[in-house]
């Protein structure tokens, strides 16, 4: 068992990804936070009760216990911008969304800081990512990988207006096939939540590290709107309002599985052609 995250293995070639729903933080980068950073308010609140139920669906779980105000998952290690022109919040944060201090004055951390949490939170979660798509991959001859964020609805440093409720990205089709995404878009824009496809998240590192159609792995990103699930004021969950959600996650997911097993079933009868 690994201190940094929690695995649960399923039969099917889907991996579900949560790495912003962690909570830790280590007492000694605690200590140098201000008191608006250790609300860690930037958490992707409750994702990953809204997933608990992959392992009925035959889907593997990762999920990260530290938070992203000590390491960002999502983010490279080399700590690469993701998004040119526009806010980043990068590898160590050090200011949350509404763009309150994390840190105390002086207590930021360095690159040698920075470094050490790479090697003692980040890589373990990625160490084990990579190595159960490739398992996924050589069991089923394909993998797919699901990564699970949510969001408040209203971001003003990083976005403008009002978010869609579901935001999915694919890297602009570079991350998964669009006859694996397609069908699970289109039954997003016919339920009782808006959706767009490759908007303003179009997926982050993980999405964009880890989506490789030409090696048979998929890759899709969803970013919900908190508002669809939880009382943002509160961060509360709200059970009745979650519940409309993970029948829709299930449904998302279980066609994610279908049109992909088509597609490799495609693919794997014509030879050459590409994934």
């Amino acid at each position: 068992m690994n201190e940094t995250f929690a695995l649960h293995r399923g039969s099917s070639p889907l991996l579900i990804s949560v790495p912003h729903d962690g909570r830790q933080i280590p007492d000694e980068i605690r200590a140098r936070m201000t008191p608006a950073g250790q609300e860690i308010p930037d958490t992707d609140w409750h994702v990953a009760r809204l997933y608990d139920f992959a392992g009925a669906i035959g889907a593997s779980i990762l999920v990260a216990h530290y938070s992203r105000f000590v390491v960002d998952l999502n983010r490279s290690a080399s700590d690469e911008v993701l998004y040119p022109g526009q806010a980043v919040t990068g590898l160590c944060p050090q200011k949350t969304f509404a763009g309150d201090d994390i840190y105390q004055s002086g207590e930021e951390p360095g690159e040698a800081q920075k470094q050490e949490r790479v090697r003692r939170y980040w890589m373990p979660y990625h160490t084990a990512l990579s190595r159960e798509l490739k398992a996924l991959r050589e069991q089923h001859g394909y993998a797919l990988l699901w990564d699970a964020h949510s969001i408040p609805g209203e971001v003003p440093r990083l976005f403008e207006g009002r978010l869609p409720t579901l935001n999915f990205g694919t890297y602009d089709e570079q991350s998964c096939a669009p006859a694996i995404a397609n069908p699970v878009f289109r039954a997003a824009k016919s339920s009782a939540f808006d959706a767009v496809l490759n908007g303003r998240f179009k997926g982050g590192n993980i999405t964009r590290h880890y989506g490789d159609p030409e090696n048979h792995i998929h890759a899709m990103q969803l970013e919900i709107a908190q508002r669809c699930y939880m009382d943002e004021s509160t961060r509360q969950y709200d059970m009745g309002r979650a519940e409309q959600l993970r029948s829709f996650l299930r449904h998302a997911l279980e066609l994610f599985q279908n049109a992909a097993a088509q597609h490799f079933d495609q693919v794997a009868r014509a030879p050459g052609a590409s994934a």
